[in-house]
């Protein structure tokens, strides 16, 4: 993996938070934060936070009784998330790397993760982290993007990509966000990080966008794709992103438009 394709920098973290959260990142942040207020958890961490949808979840689902820690790699993607956390709410912040956390061992009862694991550039070593962490029987609890086919916005802003730079196009939606669908591999890595009661379900649901604009400045200038699409130079960012977001309307319609969008969520037990 790229070191660009971790870059959430300069406008990004804004453009992701006001963009890209509604309409891809908040449905399953409900949906995990239901699957974790279940589990009744005392002590829940938070990895890979990005600008704090599944914080604000999991605060919302879970109230005063769960102490929550949020950390994140990236420190504007959590100041971010910080700037945005309702007042009054009890959240510990802190930069840490997943791979490496400094935290004690068998201190949580819940760590999770919602489309962090992605971008782990050791996949079992994130993992073994998270179980290190955990109490024993304590749940693992994280979401992963399925196909990109799958996830109809992301899908027709590659193609559109695809046109205007077909020398080499921009794939970081497609290797990175959406490369790590596969259920057998996750599952190999987990039990390979001692986890067990492991269980994949595959949650479908659509996306919603005011116009078609929003997916395409979302994706284009809000994430990491930007990088690649500045570092082609040529018809530059504005431009591609225009491109994007008239394929976008071709296919959705000019107004206010739905796509499908699917991810792996999983369950795993320390």
């Amino acid at each position: 993996m790229p070191a660009s394709d971790k870059e959430f920098v300069g406008s990004i973290p804004e453009l992701y938070d006001r963009l890209l959260v509604p309409m891809i990142f908040e449905p399953y942040a409900r949906d995990l934060a239901q699957r974790a207020k279940v589990l009744g958890p005392r002590d829940l961490l938070e990895t890979a936070t990005g600008t704090g949808a599944v914080t604000r979840a999991l605060a919302s689902a879970l109230g005063s009784d769960t102490r929550i820690v949020a950390t994140d790699l990236n420190e504007p993607m959590l100041e971010r998330a910080k700037s945005q956390m309702p007042g009054g709410t009890a959240i510990t912040w802190r930069q840490a790397d997943a791979l490496n956390l400094p935290f004690d061992n068998a201190s949580f009862d819940v760590v999770a993760c919602q489309f962090g694991a992605m971008f782990f550039p050791d996949k079992p070593k994130g993992y073994s982290e998270a179980r290190r962490v955990l109490k024993p029987g304590g749940r693992f609890l994280f979401s992963m993007w399925g196909r990109i086919e799958d996830n109809e916005f992301a899908d027709v802003v590659t193609q559109a990509l695809a046109e205007v730079f077909p020398a080499d196009p921009p794939r970081f939606l497609a290797r990175t966000p959406y490369g790590h669908y596969a259920a057998d591999p996750i599952r190999a890595d987990l039990a390979a990080a001692g986890f067990s009661k492991i269980e994949i379900d595959d949650v479908q649901l659509q996306s919603r966008a005011n116009a078609p604009h929003d997916p395409a400045i979302g994706f284009c200038q809000g994430s990491p794709l930007r990088g690649e699409i500045e570092a082609r130079g040529g018809v530059g960012l504005d431009a591609a992103t225009e491109h994007a977001a008239s394929a976008l309307a071709r296919r959705f319609g000019s107004g206010a438009i739905e796509g499908r969008i699917q991810a792996l969520v999983i369950s795993a037990v320390a």
